[in-house]
């Protein structure tokens, strides 16, 4: 089984790290950690775009079951659900954490000692849900972590809406990323999503994130321990957005890349006065969803 990406030479490279995690820290100061470039001082006394400061608050942390079968395994993922976010979706079905921020605020310290702990429970990887706006506290919380012990497989679990300055902080880090490709254009990001060049960011992301671990890897016993995993949750009159995306992920990423085409589309906020978005999502289009990925030469897990 391969080491974790921040685990071999951690005690020459702490410094780095540190360095790190305050270049992170600096990018709060007027926030750009995100594509938003809110430019709040998240290090005084604003909060961003994101609703959240200079700390990061969570909202749970549990074995998850329900995540891909690689990553739950039979022990479940170690998922932290971090409140706030980046992205403002009308569908969302955690807005009372992303929007409505429940939760408790956590210091680095706490946040590593929060890693040790699902560890101790018999997770197979620290799961970071939504973690693309405290990034930096991540990587403090990592820090602590290391220092007690954590060992487990970082997963990277993203929404996609991430910037190539904040990427390229967690290179040699990060394990396995796990991030949505909501759209492909920016006029849907920007109707639903309330993001300017959700596309384009998105793209440029995943290219960076392949590039720094490439397609998904597996030990003797099935478990993710490294690579790129791509969730595409299909929206109903939205296959156009489909369609792109199977195009760019065959074109651009890898025929091998690991797909999950989701299904389980429900109308929840401001999406149930939003036709087509008010009703589920149908079995037919998500049969036509699926057809389209695989003429793509794209194999995606049901």
């Amino acid at each position: 089984m391969e080491r974790q990406s921040y685990l071999p030479g951690y005690l020459v490279r702490k410094h780095e790290l540190t360095l790190r995690m305050n270049r992170g820290m600096e990018m709060l100061r007027s926030c750009r950690l995100c594509p938003r470039q809110c430019g709040a001082r998240r290090l005084g006394d604003e909060t961003g775009a994101c609703g959240i400061g200079s700390s990061c608050r969570v909202a749970s942390a549990f074995p998850h079951g329900g995540e891909e079968p690689c990553l739950t395994g039979w022990r479940g993922s170690g998922a932290i659900f971090f409140s706030g976010c980046s992205l403002h979706c009308v569908y969302c079905q955690n807005a009372s954490i992303s929007q409505g921020l429940e939760g408790r605020d956590f210091s680095g310290e706490e946040l590593g000692s929060l890693m040790v702990a699902l560890q101790m429970q018999g997770c197979h990887n620290i799961n970071l849900v939504t973690p693309t706006h405290v990034m930096p506290q991540i990587l403090e919380g990592l820090l602590w972590g290391v220092e007690k012990g954590l060992s487990l497989p970082l997963v990277y679990n993203t929404g996609g809406y991430d910037s190539l300055e904040a990427l390229e902080l967690l290179e040699g880090l990060v394990d396995i990323y796990l991030v949505d490709m909501k759209y492909a254009s920016s006029e849907t990001g920007r109707a639903l999503s309330g993001v300017s060049r959700y596309g384009e960011v998105n793209r440029d992301a995943l290219k960076e994130m392949y590039r720094q671990v490439g397609n998904l890897r597996k030990d003797s016993q099935g478990l993710a321990v490294r690579g790129l995993m791509v969730r595409h949750l299909v929206l109903p009159g939205h296959l156009e957005e489909t369609r792109e995306i199977a195009a760019f992920l065959a074109a651009e990423i890898s025929l091998e890349v690991f797909v999950n085409l989701m299904p389980q589309y429900h109308p929840e906020g401001k999406a149930r006065e939003m036709p087509p978005l008010d009703k589920p999502l149908g079995r037919e289009e998500f049969a036509e969803a699926l057809e389209i990925f695989r003429r793509a030469g794209l194999h995606p897990l049901l």
